[in-house]
């Protein structure tokens, strides 16, 4: 599929017709290079605390969905977690295995299916996790999928990516007016460089405590700053699905305004903060 818009875009693809959705999640699959050189890794402390809500250790069991390029799988092979990965498309899927391989004694399985029409196997899962791609999935079968395939008691962790204020914020709303000419505006009417201020970030959570599967509900917030070079910053974002789908003279024309406003008013470097939520939601024992 694989990971990922930030959840500024979230509200945005959920909102969009099933087969304009469809399309969309697989167009990360058409530049999956850029994607794995370009995509940040999540914070290390964002599995410790995965790991103590789900009591994972050295071979529990873990399902994750749509795992891209593998910046998660990474993080949970190194842990001595058995992985099965489950990725829509192709491409990510190699580059995730090759990315693991460099892991010693890893033990993860990547898959290429649609998350939705995978069959469950007949043993369960300690821990189910999808990082910054919940969004791409079917609503209708998610959670209701995700809680089949855990154990009693098992967990569900959902991370969300935010783009939030802060960093090189005076870049970001300069920026704005790029975003606007090139027809790049969010649901809510704002631009795509709109930033929502970190205490104010919604990390999702109404799905899981309206579900009869889960009975406990809980997420937490880790930020991270990312310092990009102007090149770094543009090859960044190219992998954006709103960006993909651009005409291309839509497209030259926002990278080459952003490229412009990089170099010419902030030195070529832009700081980029972002906010990983990981919203974790614990199926009834019995």
């Amino acid at each position: 599929m694989s990971e990922r818009d930030d959840v500024h875009e979230a509200g945005a693809v959920q909102a969009l017709p099933t087969d304009l959705r469809l399309h969309r999640r697989t167009t990360f699959d058409d530049d999956a290079e850029r994607y794995a050189r370009t995509r940040p890794t999540y914070p290390p402390a964002l599995f410790d605390v995965l790991a103590g809500a789900a009591g994972l250790r050295a071979g529990s069991r873990v399902l994750e969905v749509a795992p891209g390029t593998g910046q998660a799988t990474v993080s949970m092979a190194e842990r001595g977690w058995r992985v099965t990965a489950v990725e829509l498309g192709a491409h990510m899927a190699a580059l995730a295995r090759r990315t693991v391989a460099e892991v010693p004694s890893a033990d993860v399985e990547v898959v290429v299916s649609p998350f939705e029409d995978w069959p469950l196997p007949a043993e369960p899962f300690d821990a189910v996790v999808c990082a910054t791609a919940w969004h791409w999935l079917d609503p209708a079968l998610r959670a209701r999928k995700a809680a089949a395939a855990l154990r009693p008691g098992g967990v569900l962790g959902v991370v969300w990516s935010s783009h939030v204020a802060g960093g090189s914020q005076e870049f970001f709303d300069a920026a704005s007016s790029c975003w606007e000419r090139f027809g790049q505006r969010d649901s809510g009417g704002g631009t795509r460089s709109t930033l929502t201020p970190e205490a104010e970030a919604d990390p999702s959570t109404a799905e899981f405590e309206r579900s009869d599967a889960f009975a406990e509900v809980s997420h937490q917030g880790f930020p991270l700053e990312v310092e990009y070079t102007t090149a770094q910053y543009l090859d960044l974002i190219s992998t954006y699905s709103q960006v993909a789908v651009l005409a291309p003279e839509a497209r030259e024309g926002l990278l080459d305004g952003l490229r412009l406003l990089a170099d010419g008013r902030f030195g070529g470097r832009v700081t980029h903060r972002y906010l990983f939520q990981l919203v974790l939601a614990r199926t009834r024992a019995g």
